[in-house]
């Protein structure tokens, strides 16, 4: 029994700039957060001929001397039949991944951010150094140029990079708070991440955490300012100048309705900075930038679908400090930035910035509050600023309620008009903690780090069986049911990471998701077959294009296997797991230990005991080393090339010199740099068990090898490799489509054979753990050798 097909969902996009665009920027925004397009894949078998499985064939033919000979050497000896007679003498003539560590990592307290200035000094020390030497700051990380505005187009007007107090004649970081006035849309597709800003103020302590109050235009000014982003799982501090982008003195991107203060635009700037480019900020979904503040964990709800208790939920959500948006659908481009009856705009970022209850005509109404970031278009339906309902209140009431009739971009709806006009809201809790439960509950986290890298663990979703079981692969064990409960819970985050920095290069959003399968008692990598005849526990409720996919679950205590994976397969990125658990969860990564079992090096035949197949083999040898009765590196060259050429069922290029110098590196036992017999002997059946293994994984019998069953075939030679280790042999072995031939095959193998060798020969134990300790000399020259 199989998993049920995936479903994938993709985000529309739209396009959409600021309020009543004045320049002509050409700016795109597919607006963040709108509801998808939702379609089933039916697409159970990947097209492409790495991922057909054809049955194994066996019954290969026998060798023409003795029924103990192998095809390989019966072949050898085809080639060289001059060497069979006695007495014979003639003789032959890069995507670098960066290393992590396996397994789970410490959830990071949010007391010391990371330092992320080229300079490695922090901003207080930035800060001091412009000070004593009377200048204002320039960052040479993001200058005051066009690289930093736009990656893919140039400015159509001159922009001028101008500091607040060019602008301005006494400009404030904040004046009188910061609070949702203060943001108002420039000529930047960004409603998404203003909307999210806006979201920000009302939460004092994290926007205390976002924006630093250590800096102002005060004493101690140097035209640098800093703010705090959160990034997988880590906080990050960004230092910019105070350069910002204008037109005739005006800001052309975020600004504070009040010309004077500018800590809004200097955030714009930071997260920009942090982004890659201002450009960089256009079409996104509001919980992203909600996460990047708070390092929180969304939950998003359809509300045409949502809880009875909706209304509580989102109460209890803005009680908590939890920042929240919302959106309408836009189902086509020709809906793009559509403007509705009522006065709300489609595919566009709104924030949600109260929830109240007024006595209305002996009932109590609720009603929710909105604002749109542009600062201006607002709802013209019921309880809008204008409307009649608001005279049945009192002034008092209407003064509790922060009621007014400005046209701010900021208004009040009855709740079941917003659920009516409203498609999605998105929350993001700074605490997983359920919001239609009333206790506060600790949570446990467990981040992972890793990677989706083409042709060893980018196996695409349960949809292409073939690849599916080469994605990392995480072990989660719940041991812990909840209080009074028979279930454990537990919320899995899965983030994309780096997409918005990549759009310069022209990465999108991947679409990704995830599944839960009971694990089995083997404690290993599941392979194809397990997928094939089991069905996930439980899995993300869709493949999407966002950031990150998160969703709750509840089930027994037992152990699971947990796998990320984009939809399609063969798609690179780096994500981050994370994985909240209201009682210990104990998580580990399948795929971070290397294991490696060896054979022994068989002894040698004494002398009057050797076969028939082993005399024939040492006549055959005599006359392939000649006179020295060794083979040098030349002649393996030439003898290799000439076998494995003619074997019609190996795809095979040439095995180069250096190729076999490393094989005779392997077997050279007495340090010569030749080949004794019995150094052949060996060297010759490992080939010949090599060459079995490359057939019994060239699936389709197309002469080549999937870099997909890479890791099965290397576990079958005795090596269970890592994950990263995995990768960087498939990107130095792999061709373009992911292929490798047996060359590449066998070079892989004597190195990684080398390697394990030379390591188990100097390894010494060290608390259980097998360690080498070398000097820079020993270092180079044992690199030198594999």
């Amino acid at each position: 029994m199989g998993s049920p097909q995936c479903i994938k969902q993709s985000l529309l996009p739209l396009p959409r700039i600021g309020p009543g665009s004045v320049f002509p920027l050409g700016l795109q925004e597919p607006l963040g957060g709108q509801r998808a397009l939702s379609t089933v894949c039916h697409q159970g078998v990947p097209h492409s001929r790495l991922n057909r499985e054809v049955p194994r064939q066996t019954g290969r033919g026998q060798g023409p001397l003795s029924p103990g000979f192998s095809e390989l050497t019966s072949t050898l000896v085809l080639l060289f039949p001059t060497y069979c007679r006695p007495g014979a003498t003639t003789r032959g003539p890069a995507m670098p991944y960066l290393y992590r560590a396996p397994g789970p990592q410490k959830h990071p307290v949010p007391k010391d951010s990371r330092i992320t200035h080229s300079s490695g000094q922090s901003f207080e020390q930035l800060r001091q150094e412009c000070v004593q030497k009377g200048i204002l700051f320039e960052d040479p990380d993001f200058p005051a140029n066009s690289s930093s505005l736009f990656y893919s187009e140039r400015p159509q007007i001159p922009f001028m990079w101008k500091r607040p107090g060019e602008i301005v004649k006494n400009p404030e970081f904040i004046l009188g708070g910061a609070t949702r006035t203060d943001i108002c849309q420039g000529e930047l597709g960004d409603c998404w991440l203003l909307a999210a800003i806006a979201s920000l103020t009302l939460n004092e302590k994290a926007l205390a955490r976002v924006v630093p109050q250590d800096q102002s235009f005060g004493p101690g000014y140097a035209g640098i300012f800093h703010f705090q982003f959160w990034q997988h799982s880590e906080w990050l501090d960004v230092v910019i100048d105070d350069r910002l982008p204008t037109f005739r003195d005006r800001l052309i991107f975020l600004h504070s309705a009040d010309h004077s203060e500018f800590w809004s635009a200097l955030l714009e700037k930071a997260y920009a900075k942090l982004n890659g480019s201002y450009e960089a900020l256009k079409g996104g979904s509001t919980i992203e930038a909600m996460e990047d503040f708070t390092g929180g964990v969304a939950e998003t709800f359809a509300t045409k679908e949502a809880p009875e208790n909706f209304y509580e939920i989102l109460e209890k959500a803005l009680k908590r400090g939890s920042l929240v948006g919302c959106s309408i659908d836009a189902r086509n481009a020709a809906e793009s930035e559509a403007r509705t009856p009522f006065g709300l705009i489609k595919g566009h970022a709104y924030s949600v910035t109260g929830i109240d209850q007024v006595n209305f005509r002996g009932q109590k109404m609720e009603l929710i509050r909105v604002r749109n970031p542009w600062g201006q278009v607002e709802w013209n339906g019921s309880w809008s600023d204008s409307s009649s309902e608001w005279r049945s209140v009192g002034p008092a009431e209407q003064k509790r309620l922060c009621h007014t009739a400005l046209d701010d971009g900021e208004f009040w709806m009855a709740f079941r008009d917003f659920k009516a006009h409203f498609d999605k809201v998105e929350i993001c809790n700074l605490t997983p903690d359920a919001l239609e439960e009333d206790a506060l509950h600790k949570w446990e986290v467990t981040v992972h780090q890793g990677s989706w890298v083409r042709g060893s663990t980018a196996g695409g979703c349960r949809n292409f069986l073939d690849t599916f079981w080469t994605n990392p692969q995480i072990k989660l064990s719940l041991t812990e049911k909840d209080e009074g409960q028979e279930d454990c819970t537990f919320l899995v985050a899965l983030m994309q990471k780096d997409r918005r920095k990549l759009k310069r290069f022209g990465a999108d959003m991947l679409t990704i998701g995830y599944a839960i399968y009971q694990s089995p008692s083997k404690d290993e990598h599941l392979n194809k077959d397990f997928f094939r005849y089991h069905a996930s526990q439980a899995r993300s409720k869709t493949f999407i294009n966002l950031r990150e996919v998160s969703d709750r679950f509840k089930l027994p205590p037992g152990e699971y296997i947990l796998i990320p994976s984009t939809f399609e397969p063969h798609q690179e990125a780096d994500f981050c797991l994370r994985i909240f658990s209201e009682k210990k969860a104990i998580t580990r990564d399948m795929d971070g230990d290397v294991d490696i079992d060896l054979p022994e090096l068989p002894k040698p035949t004494p002398a009057g005991q050797e076969t028939e197949e082993e005399l024939q083999f040492r006549a055959l040898f005599d006359q392939i080393a000649g006179e020295d009765m060794e083979v040098t590196a030349e002649e393996l060259e030439y003898i290799l090339n000439a076998v494995l050429q003619k074997k019609k069922d190996l795809k095979f290029k040439k095995l180069s010199l250096i190729s076999c110098k490393n094989i005779i590196s392997l077997m050279d036992t007495s340090g010569n740099g030749k080949l004794e017999f019995k150094e052949f002997k060996v060297f010759w059946d490992k080939l010949k068990k090599w060459t079995n293994l490359f057939h019994q994984f060239d699936m389709d019998k197309s002469g080549t090898m999937s870099s997909y069953e890479l890791r099965t075939a290397l576990k079958a030679a005795g090596f269970q490799l890592g994950c990263h280790l995995l990768q960087l042999i498939v990107l130095r072995y792999a061709d373009e489509g992911l292929q490798l031939t047996f060359d590449d095959f066998l070079n892989c193998l004597v190195r990684l054979e080398n390697a394990s060798r030379v390591f188990q020969a100097l390894s010494t134990k060290d608390k259980n753990e097998e360690l080498i300790h070398l000097n820079i000399n020993e270092f180079i020259n044992l690199t030198m050798n594999i």
